[in-house]
């Protein structure tokens, strides 16, 4: 090789070197110019759910899955329990000591028992109230196995009805809260009375326990009420719910494979009348409608001649 050639192949080589260095120092400023960032992906299957922490430069990944378990795996997979509304935190952190809080809100085989309590996170419960709104499929209607509308009562119910239509606008502010663990509980408000069948505070109290019988026309009143501590109520999804009614053969009427919710001692939802246990006609996570019984004629006492199917919201 003459002393040309090495001059050229020297030059060349020297030209190499510094093209790798410059594209090295190049992609070592683009490794230290990504930020350090923390994201949450998840996938649900049931009541698993596989997580991915989508972070960069991140060291470190805690997991609080809101149930009281958590995790350091950057991917977990985890399996809850119960379904229900979860919040799971991801708190991830890098060489620095720096970190990122991540959360995403979950809810997992939502069943009409975790729409009705709020599911086993929820420690203050799930309340309801009246609405008074109302909706399309509220109505006054007959005990019958159709819950035929009631003749001379507007179908839909109007808007706040018991308030400007009858004066008893205080009906709309009781509450009745359900508890995952089946415990229940009611909030009568100040004036201590409840909605109610007016010949029932008849038979119960004499006409004593009547606060304001605004509503007597629909056989309707407020009457006074102490709601029972330790109170419980059941929830049946599916069931045949024989109750008395006056259509019935022999007095006596069944709804077959009918949602229901029923209740200790004296405890109710909606209206305090002889039949204590109710249809659930449709339920959301914030309405659900039911079909409540009335006994309002004094020739049967005791037995239903009418249904008021109403709807509530959850207490926000």
């Amino acid at each position: 090789m003459n002393i040309s050639n090495a001059k050229v192949l020297l030059g060349s080589l020297v030209c190499f070197l510094l093209v790798l260095n410059s594209c090295s120092s190049d992609d070592d400023r683009t490794v230290e110019s990504i930020p350090f960032t923390a994201d949450i992906f998840q996938s649900i299957n049931g009541k698993r759910v596989a997580f991915q922490g989508l972070t960069n430069n991140a060291t470190s990944w805690n997991w609080d899955f809101g149930d009281g378990t958590t995790s350091t795996d950057k991917n977990p997979i985890h399996a809850y329990a119960e379904g229900g509304y979860y919040t799971a935190v991801l708190t991830a952190a890098d060489a620095a000591g720096s970190s990122i809080v991540k959360q995403v809100e979950l809810a997992i085989e939502i069943t009409p028992y975790v729409l009705l309590t709020g599911g086993a996170t929820a420690e203050s419960g799930k309340t309801w109230k009246l609405s008074s709104a109302h909706s399309e499929g509220d109505y006054f209607g007959n005990a019958d196995a159709e819950l035929t509308p009631f003749d001379g009562a507007p179908a839909p119910l109007p808007a706040g009805i018991f308030g400007a239509g009858l004066g008893m606008g205080e009906v709309y502010e009781d509450e009745f809260t359900f508890y995952f663990d089946g415990s229940y509980s009611q909030d009568v408000k100040a004036d201590g009375a409840v909605f109610s069948g007016l010949l029932y505070q008849f038979v119960s109290t004499g006409g004593a326990g009547i606060v304001n019988d605004g509503g007597a026309d629909f056989g309707l009143c407020t009457g006074m009420f102490t709601p029972e501590t330790d109170a419980t109520f059941t929830y049946a999804e599916s069931e045949n719910l024989t109750i008395s009614s006056v259509y019935g053969p022999g007095g006596m009427l069944t709804y077959n494979g009918v949602s229901t919710l029923d209740f200790s001692g004296e405890s109710f939802i909606g209206l305090k009348d002889f039949q204590q246990k109710v249809i659930i006609q449709d339920i959301t996570d914030n309405t659900m409608r039911l079909v409540m019984f009335l006994a309002a004629s004094q020739d049967f006492i005791g037995v239903n001649t009418n249904a008021v199917i109403l709807t509530f919201e959850v207490v926000k």
